[in-house]
């Protein structure tokens, strides 16, 4: 016959927390990492680590552009994906979905809402492709067109903002540099 009164479990043994040990043969290349201490205080944030990552370098210029970047961008209802698609389409009239998926790493199923927006926006149209007849092309309309010169403008003058630190000649260096990492 079952109880009346409910079963309830033993109370968990307690866990003690081991504190963090250094691995015994660090790498001669990797710096150990300060275990916390509850007393310390930091007045300086040391990221040279950090700032040896070609990836948190390229982060955060990126970040210090794209901030400004949508700043400067929303007049126009673009982020910074939809100035991507919308500029590859008008400098490349009649590119298709599946070109502009692979030539900005995009992923299908993120590109077909983006481009009903734009369209639905009378920014785009589609036209049957002339060599493809299962392909469509894509095309910027003059409002499309005349947007993104005014867009690409502001895209162009903001980079040279964020960039006035350099010269011409570095800032091509630094483009070159980019590019070689992902092209």
């Amino acid at each position: 016959m079952p109880s009346a009164h409910p079963v309830t479990a033993p109370p968990a043994p307690k866990r003690t927390r081991k504190p963090a040990t250094r691995a015994q043969n660090p790498s001669s290349r990797a710096k150990a990492v300060a275990a916390p201490s509850d007393t310390t205080a930091v007045d300086h944030v040391d990221t040279s680590y950090l700032q040896t990552l070609m990836g948190y370098n390229a982060r955060r210029a990126a970040l210090s552009i794209i901030e400004l970047f949508l700043e400067r961008l929303a007049p126009y209802g673009l982020k910074p994906v939809d100035f991507s698609v919308m500029s590859t389409i008008c400098h490349n009239p009649g590119v298709t979905s599946r070109q502009l998926c692979a030539t900005l790493n995009l992923l299908p199923p993120n590109l077909v809402g983006l481009i009903q927006s734009l369209e639905a926006r009378g920014l785009i149209e589609r036209k049957p492709h002339p060599h493809d007849g299962r392909a469509v092309g894509l095309h910027p309309t003059p409002q499309g067109q005349a947007l993104m010169v005014q867009a690409e403008q502001t895209a162009a003058d903001l980079e040279l903002e964020k960039t006035a630190r350099l010269t011409p000649a570095q800032r091509k260096t630094l483009l070159d540099l980019l590019q070689k990492i992902y092209l």
